[in-house]
């Protein structure tokens, strides 16, 4: 049995990325997976658990915790009539070939080429989320036929690499083919439980050297930190929503792009070997 003190130590982390991952999905509408992967990425190096499927195991585990967080989104938004069933039924099946492709190369990956690949996506999420601009757009629809075969797979490849949800490439691009934002947002909460739900399932047949996973994981899934990041999500995602009602999250969304983009170049430094 795994010593008691590990797990002890292993609670209070997860228990502080939980909390902090919730509100943050709250208060600025992104979604967790982008706090989680380098929040599980500290607290299992710190625990004494790296080796070369380090990055593996955060993605993971970031996108288990998604499959519950998105579904439970996708439902309270279409409860609202929110959801656009038709950009989620057609763009579904290229996102979730694309998300099984990603599982595929990144199963292959070391952990250094997967911190390089998340610093670089992260600058350019954190330069949107600081720079961008509501009234960008590329066209006044959705794009169809070939284009549509081309971006929905790139959706899902993408989020996988970063073990994201829907939102971080969903969100943009729906909004930059003139889709309300609100739309967008409860839509991109679909996309994530299409590109959580095959990733998950190849994750979990992922085999990861026993001294290099820590206690109670399946394939490159820990079901420890699955469990509390998604109580504690729950728990503190409202008091982020209600926060965001009580104060403009636009001066916010700029530090968190500033904050994202450090994490990012941390990422990419280390993946560097500096």
């Amino acid at each position: 049995m795994p010593e008691v003190m590990l797990l002890a130590q292993m609670l209070v982390l997860l228990l502080v990325i939980g909390a902090l991952a919730g509100v943050l999905a709250g208060l600025l509408g992104v979604g967790g997976g982008i706090v989680l992967v380098p929040a599980f990425f500290y607290a299992f190096q710190t625990l004494g658990y790296g080796g070369p499927q380090l990055m593996q195991l955060c993605l993971a585990t970031s996108l288990a915790t998604i499959i519950v967080t998105s579904l439970r989104s996708v439902l309270a938004h279409n409860k609202k009539g929110a959801v656009d069933w038709d950009i989620l039924s057609s763009w579904g099946p290229g996102i979730a070939i694309g998300a099984v492709l990603g599982v595929m190369v990144a199963s292959a990956l070391r952990t250094e080429a997967l911190q390089a690949l998340f610093g670089v996506l992260g600058m350019v999420i954190g330069a949107y989320l600081g720079l961008g601009k509501s009234e960008w757009r590329l066209g006044d629809a959705m794009p169809k036929g070939l284009k549509r075969a081309l971006l929905s797979p790139s959706v899902g490849f993408l989020s996988v690499l970063m073990g994201i949800g829907g939102g971080s490439f969903g969100v943009p691009l729906m909004s930059l083919f003139n889709t309300p934002i609100h739309r967008a947002v409860a839509t991109a909460a679909g996309f994530g439980v299409i590109i959580a739900v095959p990733s998950v399932m190849g994750f979990l047949f992922l085999e990861i050297a026993p001294e290099h996973r820590p206690p109670f994981t399946i394939g490159a899934v820990n079901l420890i930190a699955f469990g509390i990041v998604v109580a504690m999500t729950m728990i503190t995602a409202p008091w982020g929503v209600k926060l965001a009602h009580a104060m403009d999250p636009k001066p916010l969304k700029r530090i968190f792009a500033v904050f994202l983009t450090l994490v990012a170049l941390n990422m990419l430094r280390k993946a560097l070997g500096f």
